[in-house]
């Protein structure tokens, strides 16, 4: 059943209060009334009408105070107001305005501008409510989107004999581009993976589960049917990983024009092996027992792209108590709110400090973006990986 507008009519003079609810009363309207500021703003609070007719001069409060009361008010502050002033009382009229009224009717009532000024606020706020309506649809979709897409990293990390690891995440928006795995194979192996897709929002976040999927699937898998997945080496099975990834999205997808930044790597946890491929992505830091940082430069270009992309396997070794950390553009490209740029001077000054393992270290990293980051908004994805050899 259609519900009609509620309008709170507010004057301390009961004539004009008299005048206001015939002119409308015929309209339809659900009316109200209060005869001063205070009766007017718990009218307000309590009836949520979808109009206010707001008179400046009254006792108690005046209009100018209950438009500020109301505009600081996050539950009413969208309520329409119109205020009501003479003719020759411009001043009054831009303060009312300048304080949050959306119109103003003259005194004398002519009622052709009184029921053309209701109708158009009232119009306007029925279109604010639907939008918001749509807002909040949208948002809750985004919010199961988001949920669906936490379900495609790993919730918890996966235990190796003699390694420690632990990743962080922060989507700059709802849904994310970046990514993350980490996964034992059959063998005993590790296999880790950091990924970038280009753009942001939901489109990013549709092609991120299907690059993680596609480099989980084929990584784990035997690269054809003749294949046995045990007998595979660490770089063929890297380099039937990302070739097949590639070319699948590339050919595929060609009219997206969609591509990823990754690391994956292959950890033999015995040796301390780290066979390796990174495509596009930024150099991996490898933090050697006394302090010194080697990158791991890129291997190959961006995944996705180029379906005839040629992709090199490398490989390093971890001893004992080395670390390696993987992380996307989102820690240098961070912005702070005078748009500097965190960078990798920064990042490479919190690895040449003392810290603990690999769970203590991403959250170092993430506290000092934060910090960096203040008010600013968070420009892109953050993801940190970090492992290390106990």
């Amino acid at each position: 059943m259609h519900t009609p507008p509620r309008i709170l009519l507010v004057d301390d003079e009961p004539l004009n209060i008299d005048y206001l609810e015939q002119e409308l009363e015929e309209k339809g309207f659900e009316l109200l009334s209060a005869s001063n500021g205070q009766e007017a703003l718990n009218a307000i609070r309590e009836s949520l009408p979808d109009l206010v007719l707001l008179d400046i001069m009254m006792p108690i409060m005046d209009g100018f105070a209950v438009l500020e009361h109301v505009k600081a008010d996050a539950t009413i502050r969208d309520i329409p107001i119109i205020i009501i002033s003479a003719n020759n009382d411009l001043q009054s009229v831009v303060k009312g305005i300048q304080r949050g009224a959306e119109d103003y009717l003259p005194k004398p009532f002519e009622p052709v501008i009184l029921n053309a000024r209701i109708s158009a606020s009232l119009e306007r706020k029925r279109l604010r409510d639907q939008e918001q309506l749509y807002l909040q649809s949208l948002e809750k979709e985004l919010d199961i989107a988001r949920e669906i897409q936490t379900q495609f990293l790993p919730p918890v990390m996966p235990e190796l004999p003699g390694w420690d690891l632990a990743p962080y995440f922060k989507a700059a928006k709802f849904v994310a581009g970046d990514y993350y795995d980490a996964f034992i194979l059959p063998g005993g192996e590790l296999v880790f993976v950091v990924g970038d897709v280009c753009g942001k929002g939901v489109g990013a976040a549709l092609f991120m589960t299907l690059f993680r999927s596609l480099i989980r699937a084929t990584a784990s898998a035997s690269l054809s049917l003749e294949n046995d997945a045990s007998n595979l080496p660490p770089s063929a099975r890297l380099d039937g990983a990302v070739n097949i990834t590639n070319r699948y999205i590339a050919e595929t997808h060609e009219q997206a024009l969609v591509f990823s930044t990754l690391v994956i790597g292959l950890i033999d946890g015995p040796t301390g092996t780290v066979t390796y491929i990174n495509a596009g992505n930024e150099a991996p830091y490898l933090i050697r027992k006394n302090g010194e940082l080697e990158e791991l430069r890129p291997t190959g270009p961006v995944i996705g792209f180029d379906s005839s992309a040629v992709f090199k396997t490398r490989e390093t070794r971890l001893e004992p108590g080395e670390s390696l950390l993987i992380f996307t553009d989102g820690i240098p490209d961070a912005k702070a709110p005078q748009n500097e740029f965190f960078g990798h001077a920064r990042l490479k000054d919190i690895l040449n400090r003392p810290a603990g393992g690999p769970a203590q270290l991403v959250a170092q990293i993430g506290a000092e973006l934060d910090a960096f980051i203040g008010e600013a908004d968070q420009f892109d994805d953050i993801t940190i990986f970090a492992l290390r050899r106990i």
